[in-house]
């Protein structure tokens, strides 16, 4: 499945590394595409939306 979500306060490698680790810890079959500049996190994973989400908040970050 892929998920799209809108994501705000990610500005930097760091934040990257964050939400693709939050991300993969739940599904480390997971591929992660991160764009700082739109502030979207794609994924394909077996992850629903809200699972993505709540790993996403559980990092400091806030899906729109």
């Amino acid at each position: 499945m892929t998920v799209t979500l809108k994501v705000e306060g990610m500005s930097c490698g760091h934040c990257v590394k964050a939400v693709t680790g939050a991300i993969q810890a739940l599904d480390p079959a997971a591929r992660v595409a991160v764009a700082l500049e739109s502030g979207t996190i794609t994924a394909e994973t077996v992850l629903t939306p809200a699972q993505v989400a709540a790993a996403v908040a559980e990092e400091g970050y806030k899906p729109a």
